[in-house]
């Protein structure tokens, strides 16, 4: 899905336009200074299993070093944004996500191949912040496409 294609989701609500320019972003262009833009002062990573920060609660400086270790492998990372459905105070995309693994990660010397997934997230919002995510992912078959 281009762009173009997950701007008809940002139309619909300002929490949905808010989290399509944060994984464009923050996520697809690595910029850690626009965290500050999109994150409340602390964020909760309430469920993320094989995330290295699943559980924990991160400052803004936090969040930004994590994105700069995730992203490190995959600097060409994109999102594609397939739906976003809101209740309340909650927004849950589902996406699918690309990278090509250029730099090592342990237990896996960086090949250059191109690596896909899909998940879906649910993300908490308070007005124009995020304050955390519930996650799903695929994390297995990205290991098997590391080797």
């Amino acid at each position: 899905m281009t762009e173009l294609a997950s701007a008809a989701f940002t139309a619909s609500s300002p929490a949905k336009a808010m989290i399509a320019a944060f994984l464009h972003d923050v996520w697809d262009n690595g910029n850690a200074d626009a965290v500050d833009t999109y994150l409340a002062e602390s964020y909760t990573i309430h469920h993320d299993p094989g995330d290295g920060w699943h559980g924990q609660t991160l400052t803004r400086d936090g969040f930004k070093h994590r994105l700069v270790t995730s992203r490190a492998p995959f600097p060409d990372q994109k999102f594609s944004v397939d739906m976003m459905l809101e209740e309340g105070n909650r927004v849950a995309v589902t996406w699918r996500w690309s990278g090509t693994f250029l730099a090592d990660l342990p237990g896996f010397p960086a090949t250059g191949k191109p690596v896909h997934t899909s998940g879906i997230t649910i993300y908490s919002v308070d007005g124009d912040r995020l304050t955390g995510h519930w996650q799903v992912t695929d994390r297995m078959s990205v290991f098997q496409q590391l080797r």
